[in-house]
């Protein structure tokens, strides 16, 4: 709805000035009624009398009644622009940066929605430089994380072809070790590398979904076949408990198979004290929801709303044994928020849980 607000004025001066009229006029017709009596045996009324002789009598009348018309008038008018100048104090006030300050909002005024809208944009402002702040911050904090995660495995890298370069092996054995060190830091630098490309295009809309048909539970059964070996290896069992009924869902298999294996991974780095993995599927009110859970450590509660935050790792350590780059959960997020899903998590008593939730198909 449009604020009128020069229609508005338009009016309320009319309005004033039919008011000022009419208190005028009453003014003038009550000097005239009582002014004998009210002036009588005084200087004015000589001096009203002068005048009278000078300017005549009608005319006198019409130049009072001109000036007190005027006089209403820029009273009730002076109002009006009195709260104008406030707003105008309040902005320069604000407009030196004091973005905690209020305009304030008079009743009844002209500009009462002006001074709300105001104060609307400002803190609209304030919220925009908010966001600056922290995106410049988060882009200090990443370029920092990067610049940490990539130069350990490099300097290894760089460290043992090194030695390689300068002959400084005892013989083959030691040579080809040194050589298996550094192609596993390399695939390890290529790991974040692919990573932090990933992220980014995440972030900026970049990563184009191919939508396909399919079924979430044949999907979650291979996934789980295919995890069999780190399962064993780390002494775990992984089930898959569902519907008998397919939960069919449209969107990305490479995509949303990179967000379950990322679940599963964590599920197993950080489960094996529980010695299972457990993933759960049901289909509920048009949503798939698919829960992977693990027995492991808890996940205190002041760590579960930065989980899915790029580079945050709960053991706060930054060394290759406490897990990958330390995007997976970010950019997991990000792919479920693009099939217009959600993720979330909880940890309690020993029991963190995963829940992915996917529009499903009838």
């Amino acid at each position: 709805m449009k604020d009128r607000i020069a229609l508005r004025m338009v009016w309320r001066t009319l309005l004033h000035l039919a008011i000022s009229i009419a208190l005028g006029s009453i003014s003038i017709i009550f000097l005239v009624a009582g002014g004998d009596i009210l002036l009588r045996g005084s200087r004015l009324r000589r001096v009203v009398i002068d005048m009278f002789d000078i300017l005549g009598r009608q005319e006198t009348m019409y130049a009072a009644g001109i000036i007190l018309i005027l006089a209403f008038f820029c009273f009730f008018q002076w109002r009006s622009y009195r709260s104008l100048e406030r707003i105008g104090h309040s902005i320069r006030y604000i407009s030196e940066g004091h973005f905690d300050d209020v305009i304030p909002i008079v009743p009844r005024s002209h500009f009462a929605n002006l001074a709300k809208d105001m104060n609307v944009l400002v803190e609209r402002l304030k919220n925009s430089l908010d966001d600056e702040r922290r995106a410049e911050q988060t882009k200090n904090e990443l370029i920092t994380n990067v610049s940490h995660d990539l130069r350990t495995p490099l300097t290894s890298v760089l460290g043992y072809l090194g030695l390689v370069e300068q002959d400084r092996y005892r013989d083959e054995v030691e040579l080809r070790h040194y050589v298996q060190i550094a192609y596993e830091k390399s695939q390890r630098l290529h790991v974040l590398i692919n990573d932090l490309f990933e992220y980014t295009r995440m972030r900026h809309d970049a990563v184009p979904l191919q939508q396909v048909q399919m079924s979430l539970k044949e999907m979650l059964g291979q996934l789980l076949v295919q995890f069999l070996p780190e399962l064993r290896q780390a002494e775990m069992e992984g089930k898959l408990y569902g519907d008998d009924k397919e939960v069919i869902i449209s969107g990305d298999p490479g995509k949303l198979v990179r967000v379950f294996e990322n679940l599963l991974s964590n599920a197993i780095a950080y489960g094996k004290e529980g010695k299972r993995v457990e993933v759960r599927l049901q289909k509920m009110e048009g949503w798939a929801l698919v829960e992977v859970t693990n027995y492991g450590e808890t996940i205190s509660a002041a760590d579960l709303p930065y989980l899915f935050d790029r580079f945050y790792r709960v053991d706060k350590s930054r060394t290759e044994k406490s897990g990958g780059s330390g995007l997976g959960l970010a950019i997991a997020k990000g792919i479920v928020e693009k099939h217009g899903g959600e993720i979330s998590v909880t940890s309690e008593s020993s029991v963190t849980t995963f829940r992915v939730k996917l529009p499903a198909l009838d």
